[in-house]
Parts: C-alpha cells; sequence; structure tokens
C-alpha cells in the first residue's frame, strides 16, 4: 500500500514512466549500514529513480537514504516480532499501489521498468509496507483502547460534520531539519501530562510554540470540526474541555491541542467536506513572499507566477479533507477561500498554501465497526510514528 504521502502523486505516474531513461547502472557497493544491515548504492540509484517517478520535489538522494533507512529499521522490527508478508499480500500490495496510477500490477512493473527500475525495487518498497502494519498490531495490541463514546463522538463527526464546531488551542512544537525529533516529544510529553486549563495551555502556547497563533496562547477561533484533518479530529473529540491531548507527531512538528468547547446542532444535515487547494514552492525571501501575495487573490493567479518553473513547484489539488496531510490541513483550516500560508517549508522552499475553495457533499453513514477499525488505525499511526523514531535513536547508522 502506498503511504499518503505518494498517494497525490501518482495521478501523474502514466506520463512519467513513458520518458524514456538509459539503464541505471549496478553499483552493489555498501552506501550506509543500519545496525547490521547494508543499503548499496544500487538500492539508492533505485529509490531515486522511483522517487522520480512519483515526482517527489526537494533533495531525492537525501528522501531516498531516509526512506532505506526506516525500511530497515522496519525489517529489523519485523524480525523481533516475528512478522512477514505472504506471497498473496504482497501481490495484494502491489496491485493496490498500481491501482492508484489505474494499471496493473504487471503493466506498472512493466512501465517502471523503461526507466530502468526494477521489478524488485517496488516489491520491497511495498512489503516494507506491509510488515510495518503488522509489527504495529503485534507491538501495541490491547494496548489501543476504544469506547463506545469514542464511536458516538466521531459517528457524529462522520454522519455530521457541519453539526460539530470546536473551539481549540494548538502548541506547536518544531522539528529541525535533521534532528530525530526525540527531545520534542518529551517536551510535549511532559506538557500534555503537566498543563491543565486554558491559561496554563496559553502560557506554555506562548513559550514554547512556533504557530502563528504563540502570541495569542495557541488559541483559534470557532471552527467546524470538517475543518480539521481526520486523525485531528478523533483526537480533539475525545477530549474534555480544558483537556490537553497526547502529542501528535506531523511533519517537521510534534502538536499538541487543548479543547476549549463544542456545540453542536443536531438538524445539520451530513456532509462531506471537499477542499480545493494549491502548493506553490517559492524561496524563502521575505520580499518575494510579499510580492507574490500582492499579486495572487485567487489560486488561478498562481499558474501565471509558476510560468517557467519546474512543473513540481506548483500543484492544485481537490480531495476530501480526511485525506489532505495533517500539517497542510492544519494551515488550510485556518484559511477562507482566497488567503494562503507560509508557516511550513519543504527542502529550502517555503510552502505557499493557499485555500481555492471548500465544497459540502452528501457522504452515506459508515457503521460502527468502520469506525472502531478507523479509530484504531488513527491511533496507531501516532504510536507508529513514535515507535519508528525509538528504533531511529538506538540504531547505529553509519558509513562504510
Amino acid at each position: 500500500m502506498a503511504p499518503s504521502f505518494l498517494k497525490p502523486r501518482m495521478t501523474a505516474l502514466l506520463c512519467a514512466v513513458l520518458v524514456a531513461c538509459p539503464a541505471l547502472a549496478q553499483d552493489f557497493s555498501p552506501r550506509l549500514f543500519v545496525n547490521d544491515r547494508v543499503i548499496t548504492q544500487y538500492e539508492v540509484d533505485q529509490r531515486i529513480e522511483f522517487l522520480k517517478v512519483l515526482r517527489s520535489p526537494g533533495d531525492l538522494e537525501e528522501q531516498a537514504l531516509e526512506g532505506l533507512i526506516e525500511d530497515r529499521l522496519r525489517q529489523t522490527a519485523a524480525e523481533r516480532f516475528e512478522q512477514t508478508a505472504t506471497e498473496e499480500e504482497i501481490k495484494a500490495g502491489m496491485e493496490e499501489f498500481a491501482q492508484r496510477a489505474n494499471l496493473t500490477a504487471d503493466q506498472l512493473i512493466a512501465e517502471l521498468e523503461k526507466v530502468g527500475i526494477a521489478a524488485e525495487t517496488l516489491r520491497d518498497f511495498v512489503t516494507a509496507g506491509l510488515v510495518w502494519r503488522k509489527v504495529i498490531r503485534a507491538r501495541f495490541a490491547g494496548t489501543i483502547a476504544i469506547t463506545e463514546n469514542d464511536i458516538d463522538l466521531a459517528l457524529d463527526a462522520a454522519t455530521r460534520p457541519g453539526s460539530l464546531r470546536v473551539l481549540v488551542s494548538e502548541l506547536v512544537i518544531p522539528v529541525p531539519e535533521g534532528e530525530d525529533g526525540l527531545a520534542q516529544l518529551d517536551l510535549a510529553t511532559e506538557l500534555s501530562e503537566t498543563t491543565r486549563g486554558d491559561s496554563a495551555f496559553a502560557a506554555a502556547a506562548q513559550q514554547y510554540s512556533a504557530a502563528p497563533t504563540a502570541a495569542n496562547g495557541g488559541r483559534l477561533a470557532w471552527m467546524p470540526l470538517s475543518h480539521l484533518p481526520g486523525p485531528i479530529g478523533a483526537t480533539v473529540l475525545a477530549l474534555s474541555p480544558g483537556e490537553v491531548s497526547e502529542p501528535l507527531v506531523v511533519p517537521g512538528a510534534v502538536v499538541l491541542f487543548m479543547l476549549r468547547d463544542l456545540a453542536e446542532d443536531r438538524s445539520a444535515p451530513p456532509i462531506q467536506v471537499s477542499v480545493e487547494w494549491a502548493e506553490f514552492l517559492v524561496p524563502d525571501d521575505p520580499a518575494e513572499i510579499a510580492r507574490l501575495r500582492a499579486e495572487v487573490d485567487v489560486c488561478y493567479d498562481l499558474n501565471a507566477q509558476a510560468k517557467g518553473l519546474p512543473a513540481d513547484r506548483l500543484t492544485v489539488r481537490t480531495e476530501p479533507a480526511s485525506q489532505i496531510p495533517s500539517d497542510v490541513a492544519m494551515e488550510l483550516s485556518r484559511l477562507d477561500p482566497g488567503e494562503s500560508s507560509i508557516a511550513l517549508q519543504r527542502s529550502g522552499f517555503r510552502r505557499f498554501l493557499m485555500l481555492c475553495g471548500r465544497e459540502e457533499v452528501a457522504e452515506e453513514p459508515i457503521d460502527r465497526d468502520q469506525v472502531r477499525e478507523r479509530l484504531i488505525g488513527q491511533k496507531a499511526e501516532g504510536l507508529a510514528e513514535t515507535f519508528l523514531e525509538e528504533l531511529r535513536s538506538t540504531a547505529i547508522i553509519r558509513e562504510p
């Protein structure tokens, strides 16, 4: 199964893999060692080409090394918990990944081989994700508690998201690029366990938060629950007023939330929110960002700004709010159409995020078993991020 951050790029896969390129050199010399496991230069080269196909922006070599290190850590954990993927599971995972490009697994493999990417590269990529999910289930079996009240609240959120409005405060602790985030996670855990009430949380936000709301004690205005990312919305709903959430790991930060109040209108119709949003990677230059904001009023205006730049500098997407990456979704939740955010960064660029619009779409209610599985998955995702950081902190990663 493809990680969520890769899903939006799969629509461009077909045209990308059809571009001819020379065969890759096969250099099997060691590039890195992760504990007693080797990462070869060939694997790095293969992952770089794979990321090119997925139109991933930024430093591809850095991303390839990072992904392969994480795969080795996951494999070590899989051995520890005696977890493997069957041939049938691997084939099903490859089929699911290929379907995101409207291909079968065999068709995708054939297209990848045209640009020198071996079938084993795709297979290894999918297998690492499969066994990791099994590891998380084995590691945290019995520790993820979902109550009937949790399900009731989540059902309300799913079937009547427009009926629930929340008043929350946020505290965003940034993780500098290149750091493992453990120090930030420890700080967030301490704050979560010791901070109670609005005034104490506001003081902590003013001291530690890097969000634009820090000066205001992290306080956000009333917003529909549907504007929050799915995992964050579920976390907020599980809180009582004045209670602080457990730390949530998002790209580049560790986040805490405190629920201040919750309002409900049970006459609201069932809806799902579809969000259209744009991301424009721009230089981290205040003057350039000020110029851009002065000239751009709506998402369409970004097309002129991106003219002549690489295609991956500007992306415009329309997707359910629940499928937007959590860090981006939090920024978009604060915006009205035509407003922008520059709080996030990627690979040396500022991420100029603009909300193009939101649309409410009718949705069929889901049953309690589906809700329970979704909530378990959301909690497991957060635990998995923390566990992976623990594995990294104890690993010996070295060059030959």
